[in-house]
């Protein structure tokens, strides 16, 4: 997750599907059906990634990176750099970071383990279980169902980040003031990033445990999974080794004072502060057969693969995605095997996560600084790491110049609506943009980041920022089949008019 005051600044880039050459070594093995890596083929694929990681440190000024990889058999974890830089003390395997909005498939799995239960529904309405939720509309209110809200497709306004203090009441709270968020499309129809929705999906656990949330989560799932490092609150993880948030000023990092702050009001939607070695290791439960760290059964095999199942509306959050299915995003690939993928981002902390089960593979990033994106970026969702260890590549993605009279009907002005993270908590503000066909795409002008945005599909778009980061977006059309919404960042721009 991440907290724009002009939506959407890049937290986690995607990519524009550049020409990335497969090793020798990939190449036969994805030929023949992937065997098991030999000890020397994989030690190269590893000794690749480590230097791939310390170069981009160096050129983006990220004072901290932990890794880990499970591929064919092997796990490789490892840390780089410096938790801080007033404070250096090296980063390992089991530093801790802010993992942001992966924890979102943290709650889903533990919503998961109350379905195998039989105490909750996943096409069951919220309100099944949360009696008073209320809406700004109320029809929404009464048939929002429970994998909507999981899936982004609950349609109101989700970048909602109020904080409501540190007592046990909080995430309740929230969910009674939601009513004021403005409903943007018609449930289970589009695909639109919602924190908001998954808070709810947290309430809805902790009505149904009669527990706090974070102590909910904790049983169902960090406790079966052995996950001892793992928590919410920095007051029980006193010893850890932590990794301090960090900006790059004059091409040097600095550490940012208050950023580690959270909301205890939306922690299902990203609070969770784990490590690369315990990140790795809920991958693989989740690429397993559903045993926790005591060879106990905490999901079956099915509940696991229900979890990577029916996506929702499809379209793009910074890369192409097939829809997401019980939290997880279902990324689209050109060989047709998909990954399964997120990430999170949180005052100076940005993690990337994916796995894919046809492969064998999972792979998670931490990073300490605001500039780690872009090293998320070279790694992940530029497609490079998919095509050295997996044979994958993303969807390619050609510009091609469009036609003044198609143009034509993408042009206009386009507005997103957003809650300041530091304003009123009621306080709703519009932003606008204008669109206008130049050189064959469209110029972007007005309250975003975004310059211009070159077609490539039908209605996918590379978009290029403020830096010249390129990354996926989408147009949208409505049920009148006119263009309704520029989808950036998975936040949708009303076009006007």
């Amino acid at each position: 997750m991440s907290r724009p005051l002009v939506l959407p600044r890049r937290s986690l880039m995607a990519s524009a599907a550049g020409a990335l050459a497969l090793t020798p070594w990939t190449k036969a093995v994805w030929a023949r059906g992937a065997p098991a890596a030999s000890d020397k083929a994989a030690d190269a694929l590893f000794r690749a990634l480590d230097e791939r990681i310390e170069a981009a440190m160096k050129r983006y000024h990220v004072p901290g990176v932990a890794v880990g990889v499970y591929s064919q058999g092997r796990e490789h974890v490892r840390g780089f750099g410096v938790t801080n830089v007033d404070h250096p003390l090296p980063v390992d395997a089991d530093t801790l970071f802010r993992i942001g909005s992966t924890t979102k498939t943290f709650t889903a799995t533990a919503m998961m383990r109350l379905v195998e239960q039989g105490r909750v529904d996943l096409a069951a309405p919220a309100r099944t279980y949360l009696p008073d939720f209320t809406l700004a509309d109320e029809a929404v209110a009464r048939s929002v169902t429970v994998r909507q809200l999981l899936n982004h497709s609950a349609g109101w306004l989700g970048d909602d980040y109020g904080g409501f203090g540190r007592g046990g009441d909080a995430l309740a709270r929230y969910v009674a003031a939601m009513k004021q968020l403005p409903q943007l499309t018609p449930p289970g129809q589009v695909l639109a990033y919602n924190n908001a929705a998954i808070v709810v999906a947290g309430r809805v656990i902790e009505t149904l445990t009669g527990k706090p949330y974070e102590t909910a989560l904790q049983e169902l799932v960090l406790d079966p999974l052995g996950l001892k490092h793992s928590g919410f609150f920095t007051d029980q993880l006193i010893g850890e080794n932590i990794a301090a948030s960090h900006d790059v000023e004059k091409d040097r990092a600095v550490v940012t004072i208050g950023s580690w702050q959270f909301p205890r009001s939306i922690d299902s939607t990203g609070g969770l502060i784990s490590s690369a070695r315990e990140q790795l290791a809920y991958m693989r439960f989740h690429l397993g057969d559903g045993k926790g760290a005591d060879g106990k059964q905490v999901l079956t095999p099915q509940s696991l693969k229900a979890m990577r199942s029916d996506p929702g509306p499809g379209g793009t959050i910074t890369m192409e995605l097939d829809g997401v299915c019980v939290a997880f995003w279902q990324r689209r690939t050109a060989e047709g095997v998909p990954v399964f993928q997120h990430g999170g981002s949180w005052g100076g902390q940005n993690s990337d996560f994916f796995f894919v089960p046809d492969r064998q593979f999972a792979m998670t990033v931490l990073t300490n600084s605001t500039s780690g994106s872009r090293l998320l970026y070279e790694l992940g969702r530029s497609g490079w790491a998919l095509r050295q260890f997996c044979g994958l590549s993303n969807p390619p993605a050609v510009p091609k110049a469009q036609p003044p009279e198609r143009l034509a009907h993408y042009e206009g002005r386009y507005k997103a609506r957003i809650i300041p993270p530091n304003g009123p908590p009621d306080q709703i503000l519009d932003l606008v943009i204008e669109l206008k066909a130049a050189d064959g795409g469209l110029r972007v002008s007005g309250d975003s980041d975004i310059s211009s945005v070159a077609f490539y599909g039908d209605e996918y778009v590379l978009a290029t920022d403020s830096v010249g980061q390129t990354y996926r977006s989408d147009f949208v059309r409505g049920p009148d089949g006119r263009i309704a919404w520029l989808r950036d960042g998975g936040r949708l721009w009303a076009r006007q008019g």
